[in-house]
This record gives structure tokens, C-alpha cells and sequence, in this order.
């Protein structure tokens, strides 16, 4: 079930909306109205996945339990500053008796992750394990092997994350742990966030899942407005990109001059930034609609003037699940000048893995690992030494270069465009021109994000902006919408790229 799809618009939502007002007296129940919603919605699109994750929600449960009865630590504010600095979280004595509790503690954390990490394995990268496996027994002339076909639940790399920084931060004494099953479940399931993120830590949200605050008419308008915005990305620009980048990434790059492969990289450019910003704006609207506020998971990335900053800016809450849950651990920037580029670049490298069960995710990711080590190491110096605009441009052509390995069939494939882009002089095998539709939003978008850029060197407050002429933006946004809803029903669906992930 999408958020943009009829049935939710029309169905959907406005009945869960209605439960909520009118039936909602108090806070239990206004949380299991939004936990049967959310199993609903989810249900309805993966209804054999929900049983596995209400056995994983049950073991989180039961883990952190565990951990807490074993534990020493407290949850107070001095733990979140130390964590946030990446200093060691562990309070307890480890000599003597209350090592080996500490010990037992670890022990029920890991169950609790491998258990999480499990799921993420068996239903995401079983498949291409046991293709290059195959590939790797072939290669010796030894017989090959096959496995059935293993469908991968939508979200499922997101549900998995944030399941592990709850058992992970009860662990570190950042959390207390959840208040009964049905606020944990609702923690997992929360249907705004749920398929795609932002990726939420559990003592981030919890205080809103245990008042679950009344919707109030403020709360729906400002949400209700964001939800357009998300929808209006999506269906006008980022399905219109989609389009684009699939007719040209379709073609054998050998047959695609300079142009067109450069054209391909830069709707899919487009596409992912408007597409997973539509929906994470669709989320945080829908969630500010019932009176919860998400974190932000998008600040205009492609105004960045360095890979750094630029990952700083792009889906934010996995940079800052990366920093805590792994680069931390990993020993950070407090472990030697070699060691820190290693972890920075192994922290990337899993991202690739995260992202998605094939060696172009891969690669991408130890390929935005390697800039930001260059960055660490000379090459922030030197973009901060040019204006903004030419270190803007710089930065925009490294990530592009990336999304061409992100967006390409194979690795074959990401060559052979990138050979392509590296040759001007190179003529289309085939004439075969971008429908106008394609190069006239493709010019909107690009001015959208040039606007983003001019806006952040002059000092533009956009939001006081659209304040100030609150009618107009509203109606134009209003009218927007109602275009993309038209679109929408009549072009065939076109799914979130992150849903894959």
C-alpha cells in the first residue's frame, strides 16, 4: 500500500484518522488504534513477513529484559553526552563478580542482534551469497548450487536497524527499556516511518509513544501540507526522472554517446534525491498529522560542498545510525590517523551493503568511503579553498559519478557508461532523443536545487519565505497536488527506490 495510491488516500487514511479523533479517549488507546493501523498497512503488503517480525519484536522484548535485569547502568543525560562523543558507555565494575554480569549482558546482546541481523541476511543477501557461490564453484568445474527464490519484504533493511539500536542502546544504558510489548511494537510498526524511515531510535520517539498526543488542527495543516510536498516530489518529478533513467540505462551503453549517458546520470540524479525526500516528507507529514514529530532526514544535500558535508546533509538519520552504531564502536577518529581512515571507509563500504545484495552497492559505498577518507586527508582543504559554487560543482560531479554505480544494472554496465561520460567526442549508435516532458522537469529540478544553492550562499530563510506568502504557496501547492494525484492514477505505479532496501 502506497501513500500516494487510492486506496489510502481515500480508504485508508481517512478512517484511521477518524479512529484516532473521535475514538481515541486516551493514550492506550490511541496507541492501539495506531499499532492495528500500522499492521494493517503492512500486512496488507507483506503478510507472511509480519508473523516473523512479531517473534523478532517478542525476542527484543525478552533480550532487553534480560539485559536490563543483568545491568548496573543508568539512564540519565551524561550517557547520551558520552555517547554522542563516542566515549565508552559501559558504567559497570568489570572486576570480579560484576565482569562476569557485564559479560552475560553482552552475550544477551548479541543474541538479540544476530537473531535481527538474521532476518536481514536470510531475506536480503541469501540470493547473491548463493549466486557467487554458484558463480565460485563453476569457476573450478565443481557442480553449482541453487536455491528457490527468496521475495524481499518491503523495509525490511529499516525494521532491522532500528530493532538493533533499541536492543543496542538498553544495552548502553541510553534507554530504559520500553514500557510493555504493545509501545515496542509500536516503535517498530509505526506506519509513517515504517517502510522506508527516517530510521528512529527508540529514545528519540518513546516519550511521544507513551503520551500518544492528541491531533490538533495546527498538527494537521503543517502536516497535511508536508504530505503534498512529499507526493508532489514524487509523482511530478521524481516518477517523470524515473522514466527518463530507465529509457537510457535500458540501452547498451555502447550504442549512448556523451549526452545521453551523461542525461541517464543526472535523472537518476534527480530521481533519488526527489524520490526519497518526497517520501520521507510524505512520512514526517503523516506523523505530524497524529501529532508526532519524526526527525528531519533530508537539509538540500546537493548544495553540499564536500562528500563530507554532503553525507552530512543525505539521509541523515542512516549517517547518524553509521556514526553511533558502528564507527563508534569501531574505535572513531580515537584510534590513530590509519585506523580512522579505515573505520570511516569500512563504515561506507557497509552502507553499500545495507543499500542492497549486488556488487554495484557495493562498490558505491567503498567509493563514497575512499572521498571521504580524501577528504579527511587533503581534499576538504582544497574545496574549501574554492568559491562555493565551483566546490558545489566539484562535489555534485564525485556523487554522480557514484549514483551511476548505485543506479546500474551491473558492474559491466557501470563501466561501460562511465567510459562513455569519459568521452566527449562519443556519438550516439542510435538517435533516440528524451521525450520534452523528460528534459522540461529535468530542467525545473535542477533549477529547484541551483535555487537551494543560491538560497544557502545568500542567507534565504525558505521557510520564513513561504510564511510570508503562506496564501500563495498553499494554493500553488494544493493545485501541484491535485495534478500528481491526477498523474498518478493514470500512469502505472512506479514503487520508492528505498523501498528495495
Amino acid at each position: 500500500m502506497l501513500f500516494y495510491e487510492p486506496l489510502f488516500l481515500f480508504l485508508f487514511a481517512p478512517a484511521v484518522y477518524l479512529l484516532y479523533l473521535f475514538f481515541g479517549a486516551d493514550r492506550h488507546r490511541r496507541a492501539i488504534i495506531l499499532l492495528l493501523a500500522s499492521v494493517v498497512f503492512y500486512g496488507w503488503s507483506e503478510p507472511a513477513f509480519i508473523f516473523v517480525v512479531f517473534a523478532s519484536v517478542a525476542l527484543d522484548l525478552y533480550v532487553a529484559q534480560r539485559i536490563t535485569g543483568l545491568s548496573v547502568r543508568s539512564v540519565d543525560p551524561v550517557t547520551r553526552a558520552e555517547r554522542a562523543e563516542g566515549e565508552t558507555l559501559v558504567r559497570a565494575d568489570v572486576q570480579g563478580e560484576a565482569g562476569g554480569v557485564e559479560a552475560e549482558a553482552r552475550r544477551w546482546l548479541a543474541l538479540g542482534v544476530a537473531a535481527n541481523l538474521a532476518i536481514l541476511v536470510y531475506y536480503k543477501y541469501t540470493g547473491f551469497l548463493a549466486l557467487n557461490f554458484d558463480a565460485l564453484l563453476r569457476a573450478f568445474t565443481l557442480p553449482g548450487v541453487h536455491i528457490p527464490e527468496i521475495a524481499l519484504p518491503i523495509g525490511v533493511s529499516f525494521v532491522v536497524f532500528e530493532k538493533i539500536t533499541y536492543l543496542v542502546d538498553v544495552y548502553r544504558g541510553v534507554t530504559a527499556p520500553a514500557r510493555g510489548p504493545l509501545l515496542y511494537a509500536l516503535y517498530v510498526f509505526f506506519f509513517p516511518k515504517l517502510l522506508a524511515g527516517p530510521i528512529i531510535k527508540y529514545h528519540d520517539i518513546a516519550g511521544q509513544f507513551e503520551t500518544c498526543p492528541h491531533a490538533h488542527v495546527d498538527d494537521f495543516v503543517n502536516g497535511f501540507r508536508r504530505f503534498m510536498l512529499g507526493v508532489v516530489k514524487k509523482l511530478l518529478v521524481a516518477d517523470v526522472m524515473a522514466s527518463g533513467a530507465d529509457m537510457i540505462f535500458a540501452r547498451d551503453p555502447a550504442t549512448l554517446g556523451f549526452a545521453e549517458a551523461w542525461a541517464g546520470t543526472i535523472f537518476f540524479t534527480l530521481q533519488i534525491y526527489f524520490d526519497f525526500s518526497g517520501y520521507s516528507d510524505m512520512a514526517i507529514g503523516l506523523a505530524r498529522m497524529f501529532g508526532f514529530r519524526l526527525l528531519e532526514n533530508f537539509n538540500m544535500p546537493y548544495i553540499a560542498t564536500s562528500i563530507t558535508e554532503f553525507w552530512r546533509r543525505w539521509h541523515m538519520s542512516l549517517t547518524s545510525w553509521i556514526r553511533e552504531y558502528l564507527y563508534f564502536p569501531l574505535g572513531g577518529n580515537r584510534v590513530g590517523e590509519a585506523r580512522t581512515y579505515f573505520n570511516l571507509w569500512i563504515c561506507f563500504l557497509a552502507s553499500g551493503v545495507w543499500h542492497g545484495a549486488a556488487w554495484t552497492y557495493i562498490f558505491w559505498g567503498a567509493y563514497n568511503g575512499v572521498f571521504l577518507v580524501l577528504d579527511r586527508l587533503f581534499l576538504l582543504e582544497r574545496l574549501n579553498r574554492l568559491p562555493a559554487w565551483a566546490a558545489n560543482i566539484a562535489t555534485m560531479f564525485i556523487v554522480m559519478i557514484g549514483w551511476t554505480l548505485f543506479r546500474a544494472n551491473s558492474l559491466d554496465q557501470a563501466g561501460a557508461l562511465l567510459f562513455r561520460m569519459a568521452q566527449p567526442w562519443a556519438q550516439a549508435g542510435v538517435a533516440a532523443a528524451a521525450p520534452s516532458e523528460y528534459v522540461v522537469m529535468a530542467a525545473i529540478a535542477v533549477a529547484i536545487c541551483v535555487a537551494q544553492r543560491v538560497g544557502a550562499s545568500c542567507a534565504i530563510d525558505w521557510t520564513a519565505l513561504a510564511r510570508r506568502h503562506a496564501f500563495a504557496v498553499n494554493g500553488a501547492l494544493s493545485i501541484l497536488f491535485v495534478a500528481a494525484l491526477a498523474k498518478g492514477l493514470a500512469d502505472p505505479f512506479k514503487p520508492f527506490i528505498y523501498f528495495r532496501f
